[in-house]
């Protein structure tokens, strides 16, 4: 859907395509997820010891799987924002 704006510039979205980028972005929160497993486990089974994969170990344990969770958590809001916004535009449309 596609409406002017006061500047005579076109505004809106394709629903469609608002629907292929939420779920583009939801499979992006699958794969932050899959590589904070992936690291964990790889993490845990490594024979590393000492002062370095401690420190490593409080990093990612701390601020780095903190970061991708919270990346994943916004790719997950992001792609239902769009979805919602995809039938919000249907509906408005006629086109449910």
């Amino acid at each position: 859907m596609f409406a002017s704006s006061m500047s005579g510039s076109l505004m809106g979205a394709d629903p469609d395509q608002l629907d292929i980028l939420g779920s583009t972005l939801a499979r992006q929160r699958e794969a932050v997820d899959a590589m904070i497993h992936t690291i964990t486990s790889t993490l845990g089974g490594t024979s590393w010891v000492g002062p370095a994969r401690q420190a490593f170990e409080a990093d990612w344990n701390g601020s780095f799987r903190t970061a991708l969770t919270r990346l994943a958590e916004a790719f997950d809001i992001a792609g239902r924002d769009c979805s919602v916004r995809a039938g919000e535009l249907r509906r408005v449309m006629g086109r449910l």
